[in-house]
């Protein structure tokens, strides 16, 4: 595939007078918050240039630092064969820019929805976030020094019509080091954890999502929190279903998304894994607009079930993603 958009002719547009004093505003009034609450923030080391980023960091990981330096986003998939070309090309430039420029990378696989919102029709899709402004840079595999040019006018671009200078960066760390891991709120939630599965044991579902919400609320990385929660809205939703009643509506209306949706989770709270993924991106190939991204967003919720790590997961992202494009 070969690259198209290879320029910076979208900055030019977005970065039309009036939306650029408005973006250049915001950010002066985010680093001046910044600054307010605690000063700016110190010296990065060149790891912490390339970061994973999902639909529930985006605001946090890209929107918010766009307000201090330009977000270069690499939408990318493990199945795509350019993209293991030019996405260690990305981060090796990143670093060289020397906190000029930010890397965040998204795996289209795990995030459908950000994948729609920015208008990707194929990958390996480079963007940008500047201030809060999106633009498109290029898609498909290029070139080094092709790539280079249009990072040095995204640079151009970001300093001049909106005031980001980038990020201090340390030039002792090691550029391999991992970043610090963040720290975990305090808060007692083995007590609310246990509270949660003496409900899920009760048969208090609703009390069980509630217990596991309280949980997520302080800490919303909270991994068993997460997982205990997709179960338990899981039990919560099939509970009082009739199985025979659903499995003939969903037989008798293979286009309706609601009968589907409703016997997908019965497959799954029987074990029926593959079953129930199958079923939802059948209905997901059936449907269109509201309707597909309702049976879309149910299928992640029984990923997150399930667990990333199972490859049957990993077979149903790449299904859907075929599927949705």
């Amino acid at each position: 595939m070969q690259p198209r958009n290879m320029s910076m002719s979208g900055v030019v547009d977005l970065a039309a007078v009036k939306a650029a004093q408005e973006a250049k505003a915001k950010a002066e009034q985010a680093r001046a918050e910044a600054a307010r609450q605690g000063g700016a923030p110190g010296a990065v080391s060149p790891a912490d240039l390339v970061i994973d980023v999902d639909e529930a960091g985006f605001e946090r990981d890209v929107l918010q630092r766009s307000t201090e330096v330009p977000v270069v986003i690499d939408f990318w998939a493990e199945w795509c064969e350019p993209c293991k070309q030019l996405s260690p090309l990305l981060e090796q430039l990143v670093v060289e820019y020397n906190g000029r420029l930010l890397l965040a990378k998204i795996d289209v696989d795990a995030n459908q929805m950000l994948m729609q919102q920015f208008g990707v029709q194929g990958i390996p899709a480079v963007f940008a976030v500047v201030a809060g402004q999106a633009l498109p840079l290029f898609q498909g595999a290029a070139g080094k020094e092709q790539i280079q040019q249009t990072l040095d006018q995204l640079v151009q671009v970001a300093e001049q019509r909106f005031g980001l200078t980038g990020l201090a960066v340390d030039p002792d760390a090691d550029p391999g080091a991992a970043p610090e891991p963040a720290a975990v709120p305090a808060g007692p939630y083995d007590a609310l954890l246990e509270a949660a599965v003496h409900a899920l044991d009760a048969g208090d579902f609703g009390g069980a999502v509630q217990a596991y919400k309280n949980v997520l609320s302080d800490d919303p990385g909270n991994s068993e929190a997460k997982l205990g929660l997709a179960q338990a809205e899981l039990l919560h939703r099939v509970q009082g279903l009739d199985p025979q009643q659903v499995r003939k509506e969903a037989a008798e209306k293979p286009g309706d998304a609601q009968a589907q949706i409703a016997a997908a989770d019965l497959d799954l709270v029987g074990g029926h894994v593959e079953d129930a993924f199958g079923r939802l991106i059948d209905t997901v190939r059936r449907t269109v607009g509201d309707e597909r991204d309702t049976v879309r967003i149910r299928l992640l919720e029984l990923f997150e079930v399930v667990g990333a790590d199972d490859p049957r997961v990993a077979a149903a992202r790449r299904a859907l993603s075929r599927a949705l494009f």
